[in-house]
């Protein structure tokens, strides 16, 4: 049997009475219900374990519980043995118990037993003298240390741990605002125990409207959180694979000019990009922007025009089928439309030596992990790279570490990251540069621990520290592809002119004209962003891409 009142509004902070006489049940709810319901929700439970589970579920929803009013002659469980229980979900609640005279003596040991805050003798007629100024008081002292509400989705999670990561960093990048629970924190285990779950089965999510899951897959946790996973139909004018800046850009211009479009992202929208803790270049932003701000910007902006997006669909393969193009995903279910634009970028570089893949997401990390930099504070943080990507954390890093170390292989930053970076990182005094220096391994058990460099290939050195953060590389994501499109030796799009060879155009291109400046050796298939050969690595160019990528698609349509 459930409690009462679950259903209704869960704004309202509660107040729990429960009761195994249903006449007590009911009078004890109507005479708070008549003063307080206007500010507070009441809930009405007949027994010690249905109020549990009300309890369970208010806590999972991140509601608010200011007083508990317990029979204390109840079967099964008794009011004393109900507050103890109710007092490792909200510790804070004010605990009242309900007795007859003859129960008295028992209301006084309880007063040390589950540290109660009152005890009413039944009946209490009048409630204005007997039952009112006592509930007042113990609100009045309630709101001034309330348990604290957590309305958005929680997770709870070892601090130390990958799967903890993953899903944390998932999360953020797709904008999605979540309270980080620690396990052994009061209130994760709170938490855990509201969810009925073990230490070992973290990570623990809990959505914001009480939902449970338990170690959660990417796909698991968009399905619950609010994004879109499938399509809503099975053709389209153009399928934009890839949500950063390019991808968006190829999104917004192509739905604002009335295509029906849909964008396909694997991961979370905002690529590279998107992970930025300052872009300070951007054409139109002259106090510089977040990637996070920005792609949101972008998103809502697609979505506004009629854009289709999904989130943690994997894309498998890409055919042509007459004047149609396939896309295929890794579940075995395709999407159909007239056009495609290849935007899925780049990833990071793997870098290679002992200890470093198996410390992933326990202190060594690919890319900036914003995520994680309040944990950073006082301590000393490693950055691998020397382009924007890099330049950007290190500024963010500095704001929390005690010093930012950036390591990368050449004698200065000047070749790969902009000037104005450059000027930054000078002028903040915890931020060394480390040139011609390279990480050789990486030590620790649970966690980073330590860190082997090298320096100028003969000086080597361990230092201490827990945190490592690598952009180094630029490769293509497009092993996907195979032999559908023609790639450059490092596995780049090759498109428009450098399609052709010796006047020739691509073999298998059937058009008797040649490939448009974007466009891939397949008609109709264009790339936009870094994923194309010999892109310019910058978000703005990216985006002007996927806006030049529309343009020609128009020109395609327009001449099939």
């Amino acid at each position: 049997m459930r409690a009462c009142g679950l259903l209704g509004d869960m704004a309202n902070p509660a107040i729990l009475t429960v009761d195994d006489d249903p006449a007590v049940s009911r009078a004890v709810a109507r005479d708070v219900r008549r003063r307080y319901g206007d500010r507070y929700r009441i809930v009405r439970a007949d027994s010690g374990d249905t109020a549990l589970e009300a309890l369970r579920e208010i806590k999972l929803r991140g509601e608010q519980v200011a007083i508990l009013l317990a029979d204390y002659r109840m079967p099964q469980m008794t009011g004393i043995q109900f507050l103890e229980h109710a007092m490792d979900l909200f510790p804070r609640a004010r605990r009242v118990l309900l007795t007859a005279y003859a129960d008295t003596d028992a209301a006084i040991d309880a007063i040390n037993i589950v540290d109660l805050d009152h005890y009413l003798l039944k009946p209490w007629n009048p409630p204005e003298e007997k039952l009112y100024p006592v509930i007042d008081a113990l609100l009045e002292s309630w709101l001034a240390e309330p348990d604290a509400a957590i309305s958005d989705t929680k997770v709870v999670g070892h601090r130390w741990s990958a799967p903890s990561y993953k899903v944390r960093d998932f999360l953020a990048r797709n904008l999605v605002p979540y309270r980080w629970l620690l396990v052994d924190d009061p209130e994760g285990v709170r938490m855990l125990t509201a969810a009925g779950a073990a230490p070992e089965d973290v990570p623990l999510v809990v959505t914001s409207d009480g939902k449970v899951l338990i170690q959660p897959s990417e796909v698991d946790l968009a399905a619950h959180v609010g994004l879109s996973t499938t399509p809503m139909s099975d053709f389209y004018d153009l399928i934009v694979v890839g949500g950063g800046p390019a991808g968006l850009g190829a999104a917004v211009y192509g739905a604002s000019e009335g295509l029906r479009t849909l964008l396909v992202e694997q991961r979370a929208t905002g690529g590279q990009a998107g992970q930025s803790s300052r872009i300070e270049n951007y054409l139109g932003f002259p106090d510089g922007v977040s990637g996070a701000q920005l792609t949101e910007r972008a998103r809502r902006q697609a979505q506004r025009f009629g854009a289709e997006l999904l989130t943690t669909r994997q894309v498998v393969g890409l055919e042509a089928g007459g004047s149609s193009r396939l896309i295929r995903f890794a579940d075995a279910t395709a999407v159909a439309s007239h056009t495609v634009v290849l935007a899925t970028g780049v990833s990071y570089r793997k870098l290679t030596g002992p200890g470093l893949t198996e410390l992933g997401g326990r202190g060594v990390f690919y890319g900036s992990a914003a995520t994680e930099a309040p944990s950073c504070s006082g301590e000393d943080v490693y950055i691998v790279g020397g382009a924007n990507s890099a330049g950007q954390s290190a500024v963010y890093f500095s704001r929390y570490a005690a010093k930012v170390h950036i390591l990368i292989r050449g004698e200065d930053l000047r070749r790969s990251m902009s000037q104005y970076l450059i000027d930054q990182i000078e002028r903040i005094p915890n931020i060394e540069v480390h040139p011609n220096t390279e990480v050789v391994a990486a030590h620790g058990e649970e966690h980073l621990e330590r860190l082997t460099l090298c320096e100028k290939a003969t000086n080597t050195y361990d230092v201490d520290t827990s945190w490592l953060f690598i952009f180094i590389g630029a490769e293509p994501r497009t092993d996907w592809l195979n032999d559908s499109v023609a790639r450059d030796r490092l596995g780049f799009v090759l498109t428009g002119a450098d399609l052709l060879s010796g006047g020739q155009r691509p073999a298998g291109w059937n058009l008797p004209r040649d490939p448009y400046h974007l466009e891939s050796s397949m008609p109709g298939v264009f790339a936009a962003g870094d994923v194309r050969s010999e892109s310019v690595k910058r978000v703005a160019s990216a985006v002007g891409e996927g806006a030049m990528a529309v343009s020609l698609i128009h020109r395609y349509l327009e001449s099939q």
